[in-house]
């Protein structure tokens, strides 16, 4: 009998699911909200107008043309039904499995206070990448447009909360915009003049990193003229700018501020605590389910969760289990790794264990300036500046989904390098309630 593969999500980690099960005697079944394939780590491009939409996504049922035992459904799954196999569907339609992958990624955490979203939005989809290049390039415009200095001042000031690597680029990338691309193109104002500035709650920006990358990257950072706070903790937003308390004693401040990036929080898909419900199975507090060494749902081996979704641990011989970073590679690992032992599955063999290879973290900050971690437990390896801006554009090269992306993305990238411009500069709404296509 034909088995019956459920998977949910067309992100990394649900890409390299179906293509592990490439030639399987297998019906399988992808489930994505949306009709594309993103690349988030060149999301922060979009927003800031360095790249196009089209560049970093590619539709999923393109990239399954090839593949006959894959069917594409546009849908958003609701609920699972771990007891009767099914998964459930917005639009009611209810589809049995006798496999489940679940990697339906994550959103945004704004530790409770989800009424800040309005007024810094974050970065996971196509949508935020047009709402914050809109409201970047806006800022610029109604700065131009007022006379009140005060006023103006705030117009031209952007705010990045958060210190890893989404709001290092994000907040590099601005600093970019303002002192290279913009310059000239007004009158009133001075691009130039424009206040970038990164809060970070932490003692550091990019914690994950060594302190040796950290303090580099901040370097980096302050020389493009990004003004970096760390240990300052947001504890309120509204349309008119941000209330921060720093460490210690020191009294809050104030930011005035029309345009904010959230880039502080992540929460897993809603689905997890549905999944959690549907198995009696626990998540941690940022709603990743808790899976078993080989990534199944406890009690349910025929239910895998991975990616941003799972709370789970590498187990290597001789080790003790660590922690699997929310990351891209990780995903792609994971989704590889569930996929081959459902086919152990089908094949009555026993799974095994997922085992994570790091392959190290990298950030850019800006132009000729990014930073490398490559170091394993047997060796250290770290650089940064122009060597690790080369190797983080290539890496992101290679790891771009489609020929015709990649040729795209180094071309855009040679030609913003030469000039300093950025091309992708169109807002098709002037409305903040419209979105761009």
């Amino acid at each position: 009998m034909t088995a019956r593969i459920v998977i949910v999500g067309a992100g990394f980690g649900g890409l390299e699911a179906a293509r592990t099960l490439r030639g399987a005697d297998a019906a399988i079944t992808v489930i994505e909200k949306t009709n594309h394939h993103l690349f988030q780590p060149l999301l922060y491009q979009v927003a800031t107008a360095g790249l196009a939409a089209p560049a970093i996504a590619a539709p999923v049922r393109h990239l399954f043309r090839h593949q006959d035992n894959v069917t594409t459904l546009l849908a958003e799954v609701t609920d699972v039904d771990a007891t009767a196999n099914e998964v459930r569907l917005s639009d009611g339609q209810v589809l049995p499995y006798d496999h489940l992958i679940v990697a339906a990624g994550a959103t945004h955490s704004y530790f409770g206070r989800d009424d800040w979203a309005r007024f810094a939005p974050g970065l996971k989809t196509l949508a935020d990448a047009f709402e914050i290049r809109r409201r970047v390039l806006l800022a610029f415009e109604a700065a131009e447009k007022e006379a009140d200095p005060a006023k103006r001042a705030s117009w031209l000031t952007f705010v990045v909360i958060g210190g890893g690597p989404t709001g290092v680029e994000m907040a590099g990338t601005l600093a970019e915009i303002a002192r290279d691309t913009l310059p000239g193109e007004f009158r009133r104002i001075d691009p130039a003049a424009a206040r970038i500035v990164l809060l970070e709650g932490g003692p550091r920006v990019l914690q994950a990193m060594p302190e040796s990358l950290s303090a580099s990257a901040q370097g980096q950072l302050e020389k493009l003229g990004v003004e970096v706070r760390v240990a300052a903790r947001v504890v309120g937003i509204d349309e008119q700018g941000l209330e921060v308390q720093p460490a210690g004693d020191a009294p809050r401040f104030r930011i005035g501020s029309h345009c904010v990036v959230w880039a502080a929080g992540v929460a897993a898909s809603p689905l997890g605590r549905q999944i959690a419900l549907a198995t009696g199975a626990q998540t941690d507090r940022a709603g990743r389910v808790l899976v078993e060494p080989d990534l199944t749902v406890p009690g349910y081996p025929n239910i895998s969760v991975i990616g941003d979704l799972a709370a789970a641990s590498s187990y290597l011989a001789g080790h003790e289990p660590r922690p699997v970073p929310g990351v891209s590679p990780a995903a792609k690992q994971m989704g590889r790794a569930a996929a081959a032992n459902v086919l152990r599955r089908l094949r009555g063999a026993p799974s095994q264990a997922f085992r994570y290879r790091d392959y190290g973290n990298l950030a850019t900050i800006g132009r000729n300036s990014a930073v490398v971690d490559l170091s394993t437990p047997w060796r250290r390896i770290e650089f940064s500046g122009w060597p690790a801006w080369i190797f983080w554009l290539f890496a992101h090269i290679y790891f771009l989904i489609g020929f015709r992306n990649r040729l795209v993305v180094l071309i855009d990238w040679a030609s913003a390098y030469w000039s300093r411009q950025r091309y992708a500069r169109v807002v098709a709404a002037l409305d903040p309630g419209m979105r761009e296509g």
